[in-house]
């Protein structure tokens, strides 16, 4: 019960409030984003970070269910990694127990592409160590908002991961422009009212990128987005994009507890 309320707590100061993958971003230090964790994947007997989530709670954090997801899945082969700025190295390390991907995930494109994460044991909150604020549900953001990422993926598309957090600052853009963008692919992209575009529209160069899944998008010390997919990266004309937290407000404090 303890749990749902802080949740709660959270949700309701987000309602108060004014209210992967880092190109073109800066290094950072985890005392300015401490709700940020690394979540590691075990292959064989070698870890490494390859996604990333956010604290919601001592014993639960928020993500994309594509991190958690997919026919080799195994809980065993993923862990979290927080309290540390450094890439793979420093911070505690702490087992998962369970993971709830939301039901709507994988029945149309990317849509519903958040999952709520339990942990074996609770993390002791710090200066590095700390819950989110999310948006209470159906929280609307403007369009040409300020927003950041946070994480440790590729400084570019295919590149390199990064050994130190970094963050980058974008704008929200238009959900009905970035919703046509992607229709004209090709093979077409399926934008839905769940889904936060961003970016910096027809210049590109910062963005989210590989190994930032399931990591921050911040409006002010509100948790915003999670990283979900895009067309490469930073790229100038298709917008990266984010699951919408408040499609899943309700979802979330209901599962997280």
């Amino acid at each position: 019960m303890a749990k749902l309320a802080c949740v709660l707590l959270l949700v309701a100061a987000a309602a108060c409030a004014d209210a992967s993958r880092i190109v073109g971003g800066n290094p950072t230090d985890i005392e300015s984003y401490p709700s940020i964790v690394q979540v590691e994947f075990r292959t064989g007997i070698l870890w490494g970070q390859s996604c990333a989530a956010n604290i919601l709670t001592s014993r639960y954090l928020l993500s994309a269910a594509h991190c958690f997801d997919g026919l080799f899945f195994n809980i065993r082969n993923r862990r979290i990694r927080a309290g540390t700025d450094r890439r793979g190295t420093g911070g505690v390390i702490i087992e998962i127990t369970r993971r709830v991907n939301h039901p709507t995930y994988g029945r149309s494109g990317m849509d519903g592409d958040v999952s709520v994460i339990q942990l074996t044991t609770p993390l002791v909150y710090s200066d590095q160590i700390q819950p989110v604020f999310i948006p209470p549900q159906d929280f609307a953001l403007p369009n040409g908002l300020p927003v950041v990422h946070a994480g440790w993926g590729t400084t570019s598309s295919g590149g390199l991961s990064s050994s130190i957090l970094r963050d980058v600052t974008i704008y929200t853009i238009d959900n009905a422009l970035c919703t046509s963008r992607y229709a004209s692919l090709l093979i077409p992209q399926r934008v839905t009212e769940n889904m936060i575009c961003a970016g910096i529209l027809d210049v590109g160069g910062k963005d989210a990128c590989q190994g930032d899944s399931g990591g921050p998008l911040y409006y002010d010390d509100i948790l915003v987005g999670v990283v979900s997919w895009g067309r490469g990266c930073a790229d100038p004309f298709y917008p990266g994009v984010s699951a919408r937290v408040a499609s899943y407000t309700d979802w979330i404090v209901a599962t997280a507890v």
